[in-house]
């Protein structure tokens, strides 16, 4: 699966942000992680520009989630840290996506795309409370 750093950081993030009582901060977020401070406020913008996340400035500022967990599907979070549906394959949504332009005549784009429907549903089944 075409998943990067950007939705498993996504994930890790918003599952601590859940998991607090009060606004969690970038800088704490990536210590806790260990990962890097301006990569992840990346991250969390795109989040916050979608409004997933609330943004609250100062001294006790921080992320809250601005959608309940129960209502955050793993697909849509994915969806929006990677700016596009995860896929399988390149050609696995569409055949109109084959980067040989041969999806008509290949054998193996339908098990492909039902492969990806499979994982599209499970994902969109799943949610972030779900993995907290």
């Amino acid at each position: 699966m075409l998943l990067t750093k950007k939705s498993e950081y996504a994930l890790l993030s918003l599952v601590l942000i859940s998991n607090s009582p009060e606004p969690k901060n970038a800088e704490l977020i990536a210590k806790e992680l260990n990962i890097s401070k301006s990569f992840l406020s990346k991250i969390l913008q795109v989040f916050t520009k979608k409004e997933i996340l609330k943004s609250y400035k100062g001294v006790k500022g921080g992320f809250v989630l601005a959608v309940p967990a129960c209502q955050l599907t793993i697909l849509e979070i994915t969806t929006i840290a990677e700016d596009k549906i995860p896929t399988v394959f390149e050609c696995s949504p569409s055949m109109n996506c084959c980067p040989d332009g041969n999806a008509g005549g290949c054998t193996i784009w339908p098990l492909l795309n039902n492969l990806q429907t499979k994982i599209d549903n499970f994902l969109e089944e799943l949610t972030l409370k779900d993995i907290m």
